[in-house]
């Protein structure tokens, strides 16, 4: 039996993914992740195909040489221009809200649920983060921040960096242990406060609440309990000083590489490296032994 992503796989199990990879050459990981998904009866508890917890478990086998993946489809030319999300009228500016954070009434932390909601983020994120929207990797959570049923914050977290130098000295992991366990860590891909909210405190605030409930609604989403969280914030355009107010461990800086990037050939803005213990012994975590039972072929 091996373990990926909280479940075990029998040797049965991943002859039978290897056989769904042969007979459907043409397929996309995605694709692949829902039929293996139907196949071990892999469901959330509303029934639903864990499907993000399958893409990623797929991910780490390839990376371990469990099984092999059909290739990525080549990445755009430089010149390409991203397919936009449209901006409508529900994410027009709202009445400002201004202030210090404890004289707002209660913080209304939700997540995205549903194509309805989940477009609404996308165009908040489109229209009014500096980054844009693009999908996020692998298993991942986004969530709405309310103040009077009034958005006024979005976040999204999803996987995390596969090698930052600063984090994984820090961690004093191998790589097989890197490779093992990097989906404990999850990633603060965006942190959006609505432009016409001034509010002092209020990012450091929703860090502080949203830290305590992440790992539990993680585990409900995927079976299993991340115990640290990473952001990465463009160092010539932004201070940290949420994540810093927040306890954030500002940790070094990025090469000006990318999230995946394993070539070396994408040069990117440097940015400040921050984490976040969601467990006091993440690193002990991260880096103890494997369960002989899980890592046995």
């Amino acid at each position: 039996m091996t373990r990926y992503c909280g479940r075990l796989f029998s040797q049965a199990d991943l002859d039978m993914i290897r056989t769904l990879i042969q007979q459907h050459p043409q397929a996309s990981r995605r694709e692949l992740s829902r039929r293996v998904c139907q196949g071990l009866s892999w469901l959330k508890p509303d029934g639903g195909l864990k499907d993000m917890s399958c893409r990623v478990a797929l991910l780490r086998m390839h990376r371990d040489g469990v099984i092999q993946l059909p290739e990525l489809p080549a990445p755009p030319p430089q010149n390409f221009t991203r397919r936009r999300t449209p901006v409508t009228a529900a994410t027009d500016p709202q009445s400002p809200i201004t202030g210090v954070v404890h004289e707002l009434p209660d913080l209304v932390i939700e997540q995205v649920d549903g194509r309805a909601c989940s477009r609404l983020w996308n165009e908040y994120i489109e229209r009014y983060h500096y980054l844009g929207h693009n999908p996020l990797p692998g298993a991942q959570l986004r969530y709405f921040v309310s103040v009077n049923e009034q958005i006024v914050a979005l976040l999204g977290f999803g996987a995390a960096a596969w090698k930052i130098a600063p984090r994984d000295q820090l961690i004093g992991w191998t790589p097989s242990q890197r490779a093992a366990r990097l989906h404990l860590i999850v990633n603060n891909a965006r942190f959006l406060i609505l432009p016409w909210v001034s509010v002092k405190g209020l990012a450091s605030k929703i860090l502080a609440l949203i830290v305590r409930r992440l790992p539990t609604d993680w585990e409900a989403a995927y079976g299993y309990r991340p115990v640290l969280v990473e952001t990465f914030v463009q160092s010539d355009r932004f201070r940290g000083t949420c994540y810093k107010a927040a306890n954030w461990l500002l940790i070094g800086q990025t090469l000006g590489r990318g999230k995946l990037d394993r070539t070396n050939q994408w040069a990117l803005p440097v940015k400040d490296i921050f984490l976040y213990p969601l467990d006091r012994q993440y690193c002990a975590i991260l880096t103890r032994a494997a369960d002989p039972v899980a890592s046995s072929a």
